[in-house]
């Protein structure tokens, strides 16, 4: 399985960028996908999540009411709709599938980087 993030880029403050993540290879259900984010020298932290069949949504606090994910129309992909962005955005993002929930991801992507100017 692979999952490929694209649509990062380098934006000033202020601006917006959409995020997609699609799957390939072997064929799977996800229950869940989310978008995770490092920054440079910290962890890795959760942005957002949707639920598969519900579409039941989570966000990070430092994001919610600034970003927006949606399923795709194909299988296991998903969107990340990024407004009102700031330097404290700047990361490189992962997109994740889960099979069983929306704390532990299996799949991984190999990540976008979104750079925010001041």
């Amino acid at each position: 399985v692979q999952l490929q993030a694209s649509g990062g880029g380098l934006v000033q403050a202020g601006d917006s960028l959409r995020l997609s993540c699609a799957a390939s290879g072997r064929t799977f259900s996800s229950y869940a996908m989310g978008w995770f984010r490092r920054g440079v020298g910290k962890a890795r932290e959760f942005v957002a999540a949707i639920t598969w069949s519900s579409g039941n949504t989570y966000y990070a606090d430092a994001v919610k009411g600034r970003f927006a994910i949606s399923r795709g129309d194909a299988e296991n992909s998903v969107y990340l709709q990024m407004n009102s962005l700031e330097p404290e955005d700047t990361a490189i993002y992962y997109c994740a599938a889960s099979l069983d929930g929306v704390v532990s991801y299996h799949y991984w992507g190999q990540g976008t980087q979104v750079t925010v100017s001041s």
